[in-house]
């Protein structure tokens, strides 16, 4: 979204244009309606489905033709009513496991049927909007899963690729391994190894023809190349069969023991479901990654997108088709290929069947060992190195051993039970496994308590503070993230008993702010501070607040002065105390935070910084950046100074560091956006209202000449008032903050840095406002009339507007 700066008022009595302000005026009607964006990502996509759904309904052992038809289902059926524009559906290798298992028990007419069942089940889902529901599945099992499917492919293919025929299960593959490789088949073996090296080696042609070459997907090089091979040479190699589509069998009526069939519906269900919700949030991020196509496509709707893969697999079940399911290596390669829109998806579909009619005889020449070894290589994909890593540092490698086993020993729906059994009972054993040390260090008596404090841990944690003796100074150090009513109770009692024999207890750590251990006296209205403590909110422990008990003090310590132009935020009290608390801060980072961060800034440190945005605002001590953006190391370059100003190109005055800045982000770190951010109660907005002509030019009222325009541009009458969710600003200071957001926007765009990114569509432009007070985020919408600022919810709710958290 790109910040648009406020027009001029328009007359009411002249015409309106029927478009809205910002927009371009209204194209004429194109004689074809696709982009040409979303007509070569749809060629680049087809290329790819083309040998895959073939190779993937010969490992199932399907007809050949039902990967076909399952491809072009996929494209038009899913694409036009999923809730993902860019997802590309068809038969993924995630499925073939399952569709393997069925066809062998049930036969192919009732796999069909099953199939019609699973998006009739899918439809039901999506009606109940459950679809985040699934997303709730530990990812250590999701992975598990498709680890466990990818082992279980590979192998079976494994046999196709030396010249045999694969047998009904992994145990079986693995056992009948030593005998195939006793009677390798040469011919299938070198077209495999062809199909395989061309795989590997044609992304990492070097050079510009390497570039231009590397446009053509790999898969179909690989199959095109050992197709070539095997015709030029006359290899007597098995090929592709593709019989009449007059003999193409359809669904026909489930026949089977009813408790499996319906065992067969839910594992093919879970399995399409999982798979397409998992693609739609990773194709999410990828269009994120591309600057103006979410606004242009807009996030993912789950539930619609359920919708949509059912109602593709009842039509792909009843035509005789694979399971649909979201596929992440074609939706990636239409997102990187510029796709726009559904378009892609559903012509890449027509493609498919214009080929499945008009192709075969091509596709007849296909050797059935080159889709094997394309298949095996998906499969040995599926086990991924990255996830495996992710899972061990996670600490939940045992989930994802167990579920992967399991789906290769025993099927994918009983690997998956496995691994939510495992996973439930390893968070179980997390929750009740707490370690409480004790330890002296200088008289004091420090009780450390990591991991969760439970009624579990009531006797433990018992033990611990009555190892404290009677009238010492004790420390009790909390580092987990839950705390029940229990351990509060046993906590809250020993530090009443121990503070009223004369000792006394500190209780410190990230989670002690959800109430006070002991009742606040009175307070101070205007401070929030109490004689004795202080007011701790849910927040303070994330931000490392440290209560500070004081006594009462004069008037004096307590009227904090006003904290500069940004607003008040003066210290609490003398520099030495100012000092303490800094100390204190610091050390509670290195003991509390340090830890859980010191690997990603260290990671941080080895790449350096890639933020994805440059962040400018006031430098308000109210005004917590990370905090209303959610956002942790290396997300934001920040920018912060008086007023959030942004001096026009040569008016610096030998202060080049805004320009420096943004110069360094747009240029050097290639931000995607930038944001200007004011906030309410700005003391330079006020000083600026307040400013008189003359007197002294100190450093602060030369650097509020650079507010001047916000403040012109508010008086001009002949522009409209910015507004702050469809009313009207509280008073002349605010909607002066509000003014000067839109000015300094206008002023960022005179940057040539800026210019030039804006011009290459690299670069969008956000007005953003905080209200302190309501602690609110409003951001600068396009979708009406200028100058607004809407409230910012959890979604974007329009292809024009965001609105953010609540």
């Amino acid at each position: 979204m790109s910040a648009c700066a406020p027009t001029r008022a328009t007359d009411p009595s002249r015409p309106q244009p029927d478009h809205q302000p910002h927009s371009p005026p209204p194209n004429p009607r194109r004689r074809f309606p696709v982009a040409g964006a979303d007509l070569s990502a749809a060629v680049a996509v087809f290329l790819i489905a083309l040998p895959l759904s073939l190779g993937i309904a010969l490992a199932t052992g399907a007809p050949l033709q039902a990967g076909l038809v399952a491809a072009g289902v996929g494209g038009l059926v899913a694409g036009r009513i999923g809730g993902c524009p860019l997802q590309v559906s068809g038969p993924a290798a995630g499925l073939t496991v399952v569709t393997a298992d069925l066809i062998h028990r049930y036969g192919w007419r009732s796999t069909c049927a099953v199939t019609v069942l699973a998006g009739l089940a899918q439809l039901g889902l999506g009606c109940l909007r459950v679809a985040r529901t699934a997303l709730a599945v530990s990812p250590a099992i999701v992975h598990g899963m498709l680890a466990g499917i990818g082992v279980t492919i590979a192998v079976a293919q494994l046999h196709i690729v030396l010249g045999g025929t694969p047998q009904s299960s992994v145990l079986a593959n693995l056992r009948a391994l030593p005998a195939q490789l006793a009677n390798v088949h040469p011919v299938a073996v070198t077209v495999s190894l062809l199909t395989l090296t061309l795989l590997l080696l044609w992304p990492r042609i070097p050079g510009r023809a390497g570039h231009l070459l590397r446009r053509i997907p790999a898969a179909l090089v690989a199959v095109a190349g050992a197709t070539a091979a095997a015709s030029l040479s006359g290899f007597g190699v098995p090929k592709v069969d593709l019989p009449s589509w007059s003999s193409h069998a359809l669904a026909g009526l489930p026949e089977g023991p009813v408790l499996g069939l319906t065992a067969a519906v839910l594992t093919t269900t879970l399995v399409c479901s999982v798979q397409s919700l998992l693609g739609a949030v990773a194709v999410d991020k990828l269009v994120a990654a591309r600057p103006g196509l979410t606004a242009r496509v807009g996030r993912a709707d789950l539930d619609r997108e359920l919708l949509g893969q059912g109602a593709a697999n009842i039509v792909s079940g009843t035509l005789g088709g694979l399971p649909v399911a979201g596929v992440a290596v074609r939706s990636s390669a239409n997102v990187n290929a510029g796709a726009v829109s559904r378009n892609s998806t559903m012509l890449h579909g027509v493609l498919v069947v214009i080929a499945a009619l008009l192709m075969v005889p091509l596709l007849e020449l296909i050797p059935l060992a080159s889709l094997a070894a394309l298949v095996m290589a998906v499969g040995i994909q599926m086990v991924s190195l990255h996830h495996i890593r992710t899972v061990t540092r996670h600490r939940e490698v045992l989930v994802y051993a167990v579920t992967t086993l399991g789906v290769v020993v025993l099927g994918v729906l009983e690997g998956v039970t496995l691994g939510i059994a495992v996973a439930v009972a390893v968070a179980m054993h997390r929750l009740a496994r707490t370690r409480i040390t004790h330890e002296e260090k200088e008289g004091v008596h420090h009780v450390h308590v990591r991991g969760q404090l439970t009624f579990l841990a009531v006797p433990r944690l018992s033990r611990a503070l009555h190892l404290v003796p009677q009238g010492a100074p004790a420390v009790v150090e909390l580092d987990g993230s839950f705390m029940d009513h229990a351990a509060y109770e046993s906590l809250q009692d020993w530090q009443n008993t121990h503070t009223a024999q004369g000792g006394s207890a500190e209780v410190t750590g990230r989670r002690t702010g959800v109430r006070p251990l002991t009742e606040p006296t009175p307070l101070n209205e205007e401070h929030g501070e109490s004689s004795v403590g202080c007011r701790c909110r849910p927040w303070t422990p994330w931000r490392n607040h440290q209560c500070e008990r004081r006594q009462s003090a004069p008037d004096s310590d307590h009227a904090g002065a006003p904290g500069g132009p940004g607003g008040p935020g003066g210290p609490h009290g003398p520099g030495d105390r100012s000092g303490h608390q800094l100390a204190r801060g610091i050390s509670a980072f290195q003991r509390n935070t340090a830890p859980l961060v010191r690997s990603e800034l260290a990671r941080l440190a080895r790449e350096g910084q890639r933020p994805s945005q440059l962040f400018l605002t006031c430098a308000d001590s109210r005004l917590v950046t990370s905090m209303i953006t959610s956002s942790g190391p290396g997300d934001l370059f920040v920018v912060r100074n008086v007023g959030n100003l942004v001096p026009l190109p040569g008016e610096e005055s030998g202060d080049d560091s805004v320009a420096a800045a943004i110069e360094y982000a747009v240029d050097v770190l290639q931000v995607r956006s930038i944001t200007v951010c004011g906030h309410s109660g700005c003391g330079a907005m006020q000083a600026l209202l307040d400013a008189e002509p003359g007197g002294a030019r100190t450093p602060l009222k030369r650097w509020l000449r650079h507010g001047l325009p916000s403040l012109e541009r508010m008086a001009d009458e002949s522009r409209p008032w910015a507004r702050l969710a469809g009313r009207a600003p509280a008073d002349a200071v605010e909607q002066l903050c509000l003014t000067n957001v839109v000015q300094q926007l206008e002023h960022l765009r005179a940057h040539e840095s800026v210019a030039r990114a804006l011009h290459r569509q690299e670069l969008e432009l956000h007005g953003m406002y905080f209200h302190v007070g309501e602690a609110q985020a409003y951001l600068l919408t396009e979708a009406s009339d200028p100058g607004v600022f809407d409230h910012v919810t959890d979604h974007v709710v329009d292809t024009e507007e965001l609105r953010s958290p609540a």
